[in-house]
């Protein structure tokens, strides 16, 4: 496929199979994220996913009993490890199109147990404001790897994926989490309310892109004592612990005035933004600057193999980055292309 006929264009299709037909190494920036496991229903055309791809399918349950192959919606396997397995295959691809020196940051969620015989699930980490919908490709299933754990249980969603991409060759930076000081209030009375969640951000190679963004200071925070160096200022400027002449020094720099601010800290305060449209699940827009600041060039190509709603293309856009996008659902792609408008070309 011809990138520049993709170039600042969304593809419709399955995430899986359009990133098969793109070239190699050649993608800045990755920005997305995918289904949470258990999560929605959105009523697409299910999908074939491993097994044998000339098999004259014999299907038992959503599962090709000849070949193994499963038919469903990325997220709504009936066992997390399936749902894990298929995403890190996705990632796969895209490993394959980032270039060496490319960026991946994954926003992704948990699920947590209510099952404790009937293989149900229910979904204590909401998305966005999303309400979620009964899961009709498996209603009728008993997920294996949940009807033995304990009710109200988390099944480890994040740390599973992060595992299984470091399994796959991935460098895990860090575990960004995005604190929401507008989060949803919710009816748990035995927990304390979710208002966070995580932001995986990976790279392919030991040496990348990355602009270093510094965030401002406190001055109160950083106030000298009589001594010369506060204990507090030792504190957040060196880390904490043991101290050497190099980290006061810089201490001294940052008081006096000439910084920039501070290394940028892995734990992010933005407010949920919500979207008119029948798509919930919209990025707020400064969580998506963020890491197209740090970690795409100018003019370098952002991909969203999730794009739903089109935050991450409006805002590479309005930062001089391009974009390629993928979507399986038409109608998302109608509000994305609606709330791209100029920048679709």
């Amino acid at each position: 496929m011809d990138v520049n006929e993709i170039l600042n264009k969304i593809i419709c299709g399955n995430t899986l199979s359009v990133l098969r037909t793109l070239p190699s190494e050649f993608i800045d920036c990755v920005i997305t994220s995918p289904p949470y496991w258990q999560l929605r229903d959105y009523d697409l055309e299910p999908q074939i996913w491993d097994g044998d791809v000339i098999c004259k399918h014999e299907w038992e349950k959503s599962f090709c009993i000849k070949c193994g192959a499963w038919k469903g919606s990325l997220g709504l396997e009936p066992d997390f490890n399936l749902y894990i397995k298929h995403l890190c295959d996705i990632f796969d691809e895209v490993k394959r199109v980032l270039k060496a020196t490319g960026t991946v940051w994954v926003n992704i969620g948990d699920t947590f147990s209510r099952s404790g015989g009937s293989g149900k699930v229910q979904v204590n980490h909401v998305n966005f404001g999303e309400v979620p919908k009964v899961n009709k490709q498996t209603a009728n299933t008993i997920p294996h790897s949940v009807k033995n754990y304990p009710r109200k249980c988390g099944c480890l969603i994040p740390e599973r994926f992060s595992i299984e991409m470091v399994n796959r060759g991935w460098t895990r930076r860090r575990d960004i989490i995005w604190e929401k000081p507008n989060c949803l209030p919710q009816s748990v009375k035995d927990a304390f309310t979710i208002n966070y969640e995580h932001i995986y951000f990976f790279t392919k190679a030991e040496q990348y892109y990355f602009k270093q963004i510094f965030e401002p200071l406190n001055p109160d925070t950083y106030r000298r004592s009589k001594h010369g160096h506060t204990s507090k200022k030792r504190e957040v400027l060196a880390g904490g612990g043991l101290f050497n002449e190099n980290a006061i020094k810089y201490a001294d720099k940052l008081l006096k005035g000439g910084y920039e601010g501070r290394n940028k800290r892995c734990v992010w305060s933005i407010a949920v933004s919500g979207f008119g449209g029948s798509h919930f699940a919209t990025f707020p827009k400064e969580l998506v600057k963020i890491p197209i600041e740090a970690g795409c060039p100018e003019g370098g190509i952002v991909l969203d193999p999730f794009i739903g709603s089109g935050t991450t293309a409006v805002v590479a856009r309005e930062m001089g980055r391009n974009f390629i996008g993928i979507e399986l659902n038409s109608e998302y792609i109608e509000i994305a292309t609606s709330r791209i408008g100029k920048y679709l070309f």
